[in-house]
């Protein structure tokens, strides 16, 4: 592999991880700005096929009522890889706290594309 094809991966996976960090924190603006004005975000609900979510707006009204409605949510990364210089995977544990005050979690998976350091598409899948 090419230095400037690894430098790519090393990039693309330092966005994604930076974009992880500002998950945690329930950083909305920090979130948005390492995505594209034109980015897609595919969620996992409703099954089978989840909600597509298109460009900055909409996606940032996404993670707002997200974040209102899950204000402990928080998600473990459990292995992350970057692929042919604008692709990274990253497998998760996504933790929760309901109403009633009991703990859940559920596994997934997102596939990023990453382009001119920033996050075009975030698509999640979940284990059911």
């Amino acid at each position: 592999m090419s230095p400037a094809r690894m430098s790519r991966i090393e990039a693309a996976t330092r966005t994604v991880l930076a974009f992880h960090d500002a998950f945690n924190r329930h950083d909305v603006a920090g979130m948005m700005a390492l995505m594209s004005e034109d980015c897609i975000f595919e969620n996992t609900h409703p099954a089978p096929d989840g909600t597509v979510y298109a460009g900055r707006e909409s996606v940032a009204q996404f993670w707002q009522d997200f974040f209102r409605e899950s204000p402990q949510a928080q998600i473990e990364i459990e292995e992350i890889f970057g692929l042919g210089g604008n692709r990274c995977v990253m497998r998760w544990r996504y933790h929760w706290v309901d109403v009633a005050g009991q703990a859940g979690h559920v596994r997934g998976v997102d596939v990023f594309k990453v382009e001119d350091g920033l996050i075009r598409e975030k698509l999640s899948y979940v284990k059911g």
